[in-house]
């Protein structure tokens, strides 16, 4: 249903003053909007055209006054391009003074590089203080002003990087370098630590007696006990044992089979057995034990004589230094000191510690002239040596008038008597020449005629007692020797007698093949588990084998 409007004239007249109404606005809009967006900012100091258009009293209450354009809250890019120039300094300059630092604590050979580097990072701060007002300035910033700082910088930045081009493999190498040397200082000190442990384990093997070894003893002992009459000796000893014409050897051991294996290897490559004398010494405990073995087999012809310490009279505490300071609790307690961190404080020295240093039987070898005085000349051989050739050879050797013929060990300035004495002790420094070559115990040929005559072991005791407080030298019979023979030892050659078995896997097998005598010397004898595989065949071959004592006791071949 439409509605009827009446008057329309009157509408029509509305109608139009609503149109010239939006056309006054629009015209009014398009007048005011260029002239807004062309007004600068202006502030009370500013001479402004119409400021009588402006109140009076914004000028007289001091306030700034200021009419922005809608352009004017965009940001400005040359402040933007200032900031990230800006930015770009500090941090060269923070990498040159790095560099520079990092050089001061390498130590670089180079310090024309360290200076370089301080000078760069001075100059790059500095160029960044000269500019300070250009970046910090509140109001727009001079584009020139901004392309000069820029110029500046590119040209100091082209320079910190050729520098640290041509620099930065050196750097990295000695940064390579430290850490490597930080590492090995790690590992040096965690293989010290291993070394020390290893060799106190090490001392503990050489100080125990191995299972089949002890078996070993107490076989041949219940033999001894059960078979009394078969092993007693004769009530006269064999004119062969004094003979001065036939060859001597001297053996002092408490190892049943190591003193077998010496006679064995010396008898089997003699060429006329039945001339060699072996007197063997051992102590009281082990005496049955030693007579069964060298009384159930026969050497060939060879003649062998066992013997115990106790049976020589005139080696007691009165006589002997030795007996009389291995009385001292102190060194007892030296000797028999197992924990780790006090028996490992003295690397250089353990080896000194085995107690068999407490054992006369290895003091007996300063007493040879006295155990046997009708004797010209003996053959001294350790438990622990394969003899591989005939010897007889050594009894032909013009000693010059010396006592002791023994193979040098001295290369370069090792073993030399520095290394075995106290050379800061007044005697020992007036004595003795530090840089005198050492040799070795293990074969000694020794003139019992000139041995009396030097009065060898008077100057053994005189150099003994005086060492009680072992301030002379360290532990061991070896220093003691050398003292006792000094200028008295004619050295041998080196074929006679080969050292290292015990210790040294790098000995060639042409120089033991050519050995009259090899020593294992050390601590991984040919009995022990820890002995080297690749010379222990040259021990096991002269082990009896057939003996029933042997096989019963689990001796592996």
């Amino acid at each position: 249903m439409a509605i009827r409007l009446r008057n329309p004239g009157r509408n029509a007249m509305i109608r139009r003053f609503f149109l010239l109404c939006l056309a006054v606005s629009v015209a009014a809009l398009f007048i005011l909007v260029p002239s807004t967006t062309s007004a600068p900012v202006m502030t009370r100091k500013e001479e402004v055209g119409s400021s009588s258009s402006l109140p009076s009293d914004l000028y007289s209450s001091g306030l700034h006054y200021a009419r922005r354009s809608v352009l004017a809250v965009r940001s400005d890019p040359l402040r933007a391009r200032a900031d990230l120039i800006r930015k770009q300094v500090g941090d060269h300059a923070a990498v040159a003074a790095a560099y520079a630092s990092f050089a001061r604590r390498l130590k670089l050979e180079s310090s024309k590089q360290t200076r370089l580097f301080a000078e760069l990072a001075r100059n790059l701060s500095l160029l960044v203080g000269a500019h300070r007002t250009l970046l910090h300035r509140a109001g727009p910033i001079d584009e020139t002003a901004v392309r000069g700082f820029e110029r500046g910088v590119k040209d100091r930045i082209r320079a910190a990087r050729l520098l640290i081009s041509d620099a930065k493999d050196s750097f990295d190498n000695q940064l390579k370098i430290q850490k490597l040397k930080d590492t090995i200082f790690a590992v040096n000190e965690q293989l010290s630590k291993a070394k020390k442990a290893g060799a106190f384990s090490s001392l503990i093997a050489a100080k125990s007696i191995p299972r089949s070894l002890h078996c070993l003893a107490m076989r041949l002992m219940e033999e001894r006990i059960a078979q009394s009459d078969r092993y007693v000796d004769p009530p006269t000893p064999p004119p062969e044992l004094e003979d001065p014409k036939l060859y001597h050897y001297a053996i002092f051991s408490d190892n049943v089979l190591a003193a077998s294996v010496v006679v064995n290897s010396a008898v089997r490559n003699a060429r006329e057995p039945w001339k060699h004398v072996f007197h063997v010494v051992t102590d009281r405990m082990n005496l049955g034990a030693m007579q069964v073995m060298f009384r159930m087999k026969d050497y060939s012809g060879a003649h062998i004589e066992v013997k115990a310490v106790e049976d020589y009279k005139f080696l007691n505490s009165s006589y002997v230094p030795v007996l009389r300071q291995l009385e001292s609790a102190n060194l007892q307690r030296f000797y028999f000191e197992n924990k780790l961190e006090n028996a490992t404080k003295d690397t250089t020295n353990m080896k000194f510690r085995n107690p068999k240093y407490l054992s006369m039987l290895n003091h007996l070898r300063f007493y040879l002239p006295e155990m046997h005085p009708k004797l010209h000349r003996i053959l001294f051989l350790d438990d622990d040596v394969v003899v591989q050739r005939d010897l007889t050879g050594l009894w032909k050797i013009d000693m010059d008038g010396k006592v002791n013929g023994a193979v040098e060990t001295c290369f370069g300035s090792f073993h030399r008597y520095a290394q075995y004495m106290n050379f800061s002790h007044p005697l020992i420094k007036e004595k003795f020449n530090p840089k005198a070559c050492g040799w070795a115990y293990g074969m000694n040929f020794f003139d019992l005629d000139a041995w009396r005559k030097e009065k060898c072991t008077e100057q053994y005791h005189y150099w003994q007692n005086l060492n009680e407080n072992r301030t002379l030298w360290k532990l061991g019979t070896l220093p003691p020797g050398l003292i006792t023979f000094y200028s008295t030892t004619k050295p041998l050659d080196k074929s006679w007698h080969v050292l290292g078995l015990g210790y040294n896997p790098s000995i060639s097998m042409e120089e033991i093949n050519n050995a009259a005598v090899v020593h294992f010397n050390g601590n991984m004898k040919p009995w022990l588990d820890i002995a080297m595989n690749q010379f222990r065949h040259l021990w096991t071959k002269y082990v009896d084998y057939d003996m029933e004592f042997v096989r019963q006791c689990n001796f592996a071949a």
